[in-house]
């Protein structure tokens, strides 16, 4: 097999050639067909997330190198270990990458994704750039049904993200506004699952007016562009407060745009990993009696509730371009500078 793979931290990925793996026990071998690029591919490739304040939070331990990044996986099953009984050679299935140690409190709870010990696909170990991976068992192999492979990948990230953040907030009324920054891919995959989820006002919020108009186009009850001025007074004139905002960018203006936007006993969820820091009296979190949280991805049982939802046809698909496995390196360099909309889904085979 081959793999476009970090070799050096911040440099270009180089294609490196790697043993083909041979399942054993409840292994699955994919061949892989379709690997969503996401941004957290970038921050993995630079060895490092900002964390505000000239500071940096180094991510490059643990991980050996030439590693293959991708975590949004798709594939066909070439080879399966002796104790594989629920799929068969020849089978299309997403990969659910968010492994964990299988032993702990997070794990044993159903909720992987917040394992301290985690085995990550394309995290971790090796994951989607590449012709082959190995899934270390069959219960992580999701059946996308009819749904375009492609997207089927990029749910296994930007969809799962958005669902899971969706899902923490909880019981949404029909007068409970809901406030959605940052309309990226990963965006407007929250916009999706919001509109299928809850029946209550969606507001959207960027900065690109370009986004702004896809979100009206599709589903959101209005948008605001935040850099207009005044642009929060009158969402708040408009709504007197949110019941809740979800930051899918997670930057210092982000995040203060969206713990401004809610009402008294709001929730702010952030999401996105730009960077930065905030700081808050802390009287004010009683006052305003709002919650502050985070949300990483979401578990195994929350990705097979959302893609009956996907397979329902509930959720409109967002644009996805593919792309050559070779063009890897390229399109980090094109994510980093915002020039990618919807999803980029690299193919070994183009």
């Amino acid at each position: 097999m081959f793999c476009e793979a970090i070799v050096a931290y911040g440099e270009p990925l180089q294609r490196v050639e790697l043993p083909t793996p041979v399942p054993q026990g409840s292994e699955v071998v994919l061949a892989v067909t379709d690997a969503g690029v996401c941004h957290s591919d970038v921050h993995i490739h630079d060895g490092h997330f900002d964390m505000g304040g000239g500071n940096k939070l180094d991510v490059r331990a643990g991980r050996k190198l030439p590693f293959a990044l991708g975590h949004e996986i798709g594939g066909k099953v070439v080879a399966v270990g002796p104790d594989v009984k629920g799929v068969k050679v020849g089978d299309r299935r997403a990969a659910y990458p968010w492994i964990g140690c299988g032993d702990c409190p997070a794990c044993n709870r159903e909720e992987e994704q917040l394992c301290n010990k985690p085995r990550n696909l394309g995290i971790q170990v090796n994951g989607g750039y590449a012709t082959h991976v190995l899934v270390p068992d069959e219960k992580y192999l999701i059946d996308f049904g009819n749904t375009d492979p492609g997207l089927a990948a990029a749910y296994m990230c930007s969809g799962l993200t958005g669902f899971g953040a969706m899902k923490k907030l909880g019981h949404v009324g029909k007068q409970d506004p809901i406030v959605i920054v940052g309309l990226g891919g990963v965006g407007m995959m929250g916009l999706q699952f919001a509109r299928a989820l809850f029946d209550a006002p969606i507001i959207g919020v960027d900065v690109d007016q370009t986004k702004l108009d896809a979100a009206l186009k599709a589903g959101a009850t209005s948008v605001v562009n935040s850099r207009e001025e005044g642009a929060l007074k009158k969402l708040l004139a408009a709504t007197g407060g949110a019941y809740a905002a979800v930051d899918f960018v997670g930057s210092e203006a982000s995040f203060a745009f969206a713990q401004g936007s809610v009402r008294k006993g709001g929730k702010v969820i952030v999401v996105g990993l730009f960077g930065g820091a905030f700081s808050m009296p802390i009287p004010l979190l009683p006052m305003r009696a709002i919650s502050i949280g985070g949300s990483y991805v979401g578990s195994l049982p929350e990705t097979k509730e959302m893609m009956e939802l996907v397979k329902a046809g509930k959720i409109d698909p967002i644009p996805v371009v593919r792309r050559k496995l070779a063009e890897a390196s390229a399109t980090l360099d094109d994510l980093r500078e915002g020039k990618i909309v919807g999803r980029v889904v690299l193919d070994p085979a183009l």
